[in-house]
């Protein structure tokens, strides 16, 4: 039977609903799976296109105005029949408005008599801080501003930090879901909307129609079951108990709770299954490295335009951020591992191209006529002599690349391909720093151990003449 992906975004509500799909999903039948925390909307939409998750909860405002680009709101029916062409289908609502909103602390905002968005004109020097997808959506920050006249500059901020900086007292205001658990327990207050910007935001499910007819009657099932009250009440669950699967399960009955909840990792279990996959994807994205990288240093060393070229090139990809590079990507793979490893591999080539290329070009020239003058081939000249006296800055590139890559390589959990970065990516959604370690650490001794066994390797791999002591 075809394999049900759940897909979520990368914060809490997404996470916990992406959970109760799946739970509701196993229930029914189906072979399921959640890639948790896939990304922004851009990423995961184009993975529901691609076919690399099967489906994902959404809202119908994002719809609407972020993935359609309506001019005006969509009605369901609208929504609907602009989906079916593409392959997609649509749930009814699940019974919850979670709608936008700005929000800053009750004490703030009563001290300066702040009750709706229109009264921010008269403070300007409100300090303001906005997620980054907020920042850039059509139903975001550039509109709004311009239907309040105001004028703030806010600085972009990860949305699981934003409440920990306004609790704080270091931003004054910031974007929230009216359903989020983080306003009763800072004791924020939203903001009126009193022009009506946002549209509705009802949550729903976006599911691929080719799915199994029992998974689609399995998603359908959940419609206006959800009330906005219990919505905040798992995602409040979610942040306390930094435990997403929990928290979905509170949704259900004592007997789903009791067959789901004996299937709960252990923190050794899922330790064990981030660093499996870390370890594979820094070893293929790696070794692909190794095998493409050292001949394009040799080539490169040649110096010429060339050589220019392929030195420009990798070193033009060392500069493209990273999820600049996955958005790239996604469309094209999908969300796989492949396309993890396909990113890891392009950040790989400098170090082992460039250290390569050095290491050729520094070899004396006296050497190289004493390897021509004992009639050398070229490639034995290459095999023999050159690669050999190269060997400790080969091996340093190879070494400075597999430490990067350890690292980059938490960017995978980004779409969903798993790694030490998954609950990187979570606790900064539930802005949890036990959860965040719980991920780093590891990948940082990972990184150590890499760099400890190429130490080791050198006594093998490098000419005894050329260790250093």
């Amino acid at each position: 039977a075809k394999e049900v992906v759940v897909g979520s975004k990368k914060f809490t509500e997404s996470y916990v609903l992406g959970e109760i799909a799946r739970i509701r999903l196993k229930a029914a039948g189906c072979d399921t799976v959640h890639r948790q925390g896939i990304g922004a909307t851009g990423i995961v939409w184009a993975a529901l296109q691609t076919g690399s998750i099967s489906l994902y909860p959404e809202y119908t405002g994002t719809l609407s105005e972020e993935i359609l680009k309506s001019s005006e709101t969509f009605s369901v029916e609208q929504m609907r029949a602009e989906l079916a062409p593409k392959g997609l289908g649509m749930s009814e609502s699940l019974g919850f408005n979670n709608t936008y909103a700005l929000v800053m602390r009750r004490d703030r905002a009563n001290e300066l008599k702040i009750k709706s968005i229109s009264d921010l004109k008269h403070h300007p020097d409100l300090r303001m801080s906005l997620s980054n997808e907020f920042l850039q959506r059509q139903d975001g920050w550039i509109p709004l501003k311009a239907r309040y006249e105001l004028a703030h500059n806010p600085k972009g901020i990860e949305h699981g930090l934003a409440y920990a900086a306004i609790a704080a007292d270091q931003i004054d205001i910031t974007d929230a879901y009216s359903t989020d658990a983080g306003i009763a327990e800072f004791d924020l207050v939203a903001l009126e909307d009193d022009l009506r910007f946002f549209p509705e935001y009802k949550a729903v499910y976006l599911y691929r129609l080719d799915l199994p007819e029992k998974a689609i009657e399995a998603i359908n099932s959940l419609a206006g079951t959800i009330s906005k009250e219990s919505m905040m009440r798992l995602n409040a669950e979610a942040e306390r108990s930094t435990d997403y699967t929990k928290a979905a399960l509170l949704y259900f009955s004592d007997d789903v709770q009791a067959t789901a909840g004996a299937e709960i990792e252990s923190y050794p279990q899922r330790l064990w299954r981030w660093t499996r996959r870390h370890l594979y994807l820094v070893g293929v994205s790696l070794l692909a490295a190794i095998a493409i990288g050292i001949p394009l240093g040799i080539f490169a060393s040649r110096g010429g335009v060339s050589g220019q070229i392929i030195l420009g090139s990798v070193g033009v990809i060392q500069t493209i951020p990273s999820l600049a590079l996955l958005a790239f990507l996604v469309p094209a793979m999908g969300i796989n591992p492949a396309t993890a490893i396909l990113a890891l591999f392009l950040y790989s080539l400098l170090p082992i191209v460039r250290n390569t290329a050095a290491g050729i070009r520094t070899i004396p020239a006296s050497l190289r006529e004493s390897a021509e003058a004992l009639g050398l081939s070229s490639t034995s000249r290459l095999t023999k002599v050159y690669l050999p006296m190269a060997s400790t800055n080969i091996l340093a590139g190879i070494k400075t690349s597999a430490v990067i890559n350890v690292g980059t390589a938490t960017i995978a959990a980004l779409i969903g391909a798993g790694g030490l970065g998954e609950p990187i990516i979570s606790g900064l959604s539930l802005n949890d720093n036990r959860t965040i370690l719980e991920g780093a650490i590891p990948a940082a001794l990972l990184a150590l151990l890499v760099q400890g066994a190429f130490d080791l390797f050198e006594k093998h791999l490098i000419p005894r003449g050329l260790r250093q002591k």
